[in-house]
């Protein structure tokens, strides 16, 4: 009778709890058992593993096998679990020493003739493991991805025989090769866009502060092109923020490409996407759009096409910047600070205010078209813009094009920093507390407000996201205050509020 131990780690969410993988090996009828909670694909890592240890020419017990993956309440799934598994076996049967595996975690899925395969959603183990302090052995599959995470130790490995040999004392396994950094192809610039001045400054305040935008306009104004040019005038990810990110988008068919790990995200959704797709879910809850774009943009164009229930749903992530996902058997939480970029026509035809009076939409027809946009969900956008036709003139004319990405992202950047080094954080994640500390406006500034707020019958939420403005603005210009300007401005950007249509 036999036992040994390996370790490994589940994936719960973006959590990744250690696993003991308990073997015990011991007389009697032949058989292969696995415990603790194990989903279908685990279970099947019983032939997995058998053929893989045979096929690499050593020797699979005939005995009664038992395999117990400590905790049981802890949900087990994929095929994660195969390599330590198969070196569990191993160790319990003298063919590699238990004295060598005490100090590392395995990850890998066996093929039947030994070799290691990709891990997709390892991700997350890479960072949890930091923690517990272990060398880790993982797939070569999964190199250029453990090679991102800081402070771990980690070596690759292409087969079974290469884990056993280097547990044996022979040849050490290799450490994970980083791929380089790139860019893919020619990065958007602010500067393609003729005219559009109000929605140019708006795109750059959003940059600025973090704050959500909304671009009304006609067919063809430029939305889109805007949307798509938010992300480069962002910062690239720091370190922290790369390593986040990366995690959220290992959990997804797709991944995540190492070589644009610093890159922003830019999520852009069909309108036909479900509240699952938006939000998240699933029986084992998996990461929506609004997570996979944290820390950069999540670009919803045509928004009132869009299901209300999805929409609906993407008040509470927008307002604190977290998903919490809760079923039967799963928990999971993810985090989701990312820019909402919303584009929609202003009528059902899209020509409402069209020079050439190719609308014919009634008053009411408008009113029930921006009404499939409610009031919460409106409140917790920032920026409002309507944008103007662009005449062919200025669409012809390159004297009509702006600045470049790089010369706004520069003024960005700077303002960036001065909100960090006031109080580490941007402005569109302020709380009350600290809107009311940072944001406070002279007497001229408090007046204005006050009569808009009289008028238009803004809420407290409003208020606060409009001084949240006020700020960001004043950031740009390198104030110390907030003037009455500056609250005048971020009014302004407030116009499907201002403007809404009578019943």
């Amino acid at each position: 009778m036999s036992l040994a131990t390996v370790y490994s780690r589940a994936q719960n969410g973006l959590q990744a709890p250690q696993v003991r993988v308990e073997v015990h090996v011991a007389g009697g009828l032949p058989a292969f058992t696995i415990v603790g909670l194990a989903e279908t694909a685990v279970r099947e890592s019983r032939d997995r593993v058998r053929a893989a240890i045979q096929n690499a020419g050593l020797e699979f017990p005939q005995r009664r096998i038992t395999v117990n993956l400590a905790p049981a309440d802890l949900p087990k799934e994929g095929g994660r679990f195969d390599l330590a598994v198969a070196i569990g076996i191993l160790s319990a049967t003298a063919q590699v020493p238990a004295q060598k595996t005490a100090d590392v975690e395995f990850y890998g899925e066996l093929s039947l003739g030994g070799e290691l395969r990709r891990v997709p959603d390892l991700f997350p183990a890479l960072l949890q493991s930091r923690r517990g302090g272990r060398r880790l052995v993982v797939p070569r599959g999964n190199s250029a991805e453990a090679a991102l995470v800081p402070r771990i130790r980690v070596e690759v490995a292409a087969h079974l025989l290469d884990v056993c040999r280097s547990l044996c004392g022979g040849d050490p396994l290799e450490p994970p090769q980083r791929c380089t950094d790139s860019e893919h192809g020619v990065e958007a610039d602010l500067a393609d866009i003729a005219g559009q001045v109000q929605a140019r400054r708006a795109l750059e305040i959003a940059a600025a502060g973090g704050h959500n935008l909304m671009l009304v306009g006609l067919p063809g104004s430029g939305k889109s092109m805007l949307a798509t040019r938010l992300p480069g005038l962002l910062p690239r990810l720091d370190e922290a923020e790369a390593l986040e990110v990366a995690a959220i988008a290992a959990l997804t068919r797709q991944g995540f490409d190492p070589r644009r790990w610093r890159a922003r995200p830019f999520r852009s959704p069909h309108h036909t996407a479900s509240t699952a797709a938006l939000v998240g879910g699933g029986a084992a809850p998996r990461p929506g759009e609004v997570s996979l774009a944290h820390c950069g943009v999540l670009f919803l164009d045509e928004m009132p096409e869009f299901g209300r229930a999805a929409l609906e749903a993407l008040r509470e992530p927008l307002e604190t910047g977290q998903v919490c996902l809760a079923r039967a058997a799963h928990r999971a939480e993810y985090p989701a600070q990312c820019q909402l970029v919303a584009a929609m026509n202003p009528c059902p035809c899209g020509y409402l205010g069209d020079p050439a009076g190719r609308c014919h939409c009634s008053l009411e027809q408008v009113r029930r078209y921006r009404g499939r946009i409610s009031g919460p969900l409106l409140d917790r956008i920032d920026l409002q813009v309507e944008m103007a036709p662009v005449s062919a003139e200025e669409l012809l004319s390159r004297r009509s094009c702006g600045e470049s990405s790089g010369a706004v992202r520069r003024r960005v950047v700077r303002a960036r920093r001065r909100q960090l080094e006031r109080c580490a954080r941007l402005n569109a994640r302020l709380d009350a507390a600290q809107t009311g500390l940072f944001c406070e406006p002279g007497n001229a500034g408090r007046r204005l407000l006050t009569q808009a707020l009289d008028r238009f019958g803004l809420s407290a939420r409003a208020a606060h996201r409009v001084l949240r403005v006020a700020r960001t603005i004043a950031d740009l210009a390198g104030s110390r205050d907030c003037r009455r300007a500056d609250i005048a401005e971020a009014l302004a950007l407030r116009a499907l509020e201002l403007k809404r249509p009578a019943c």
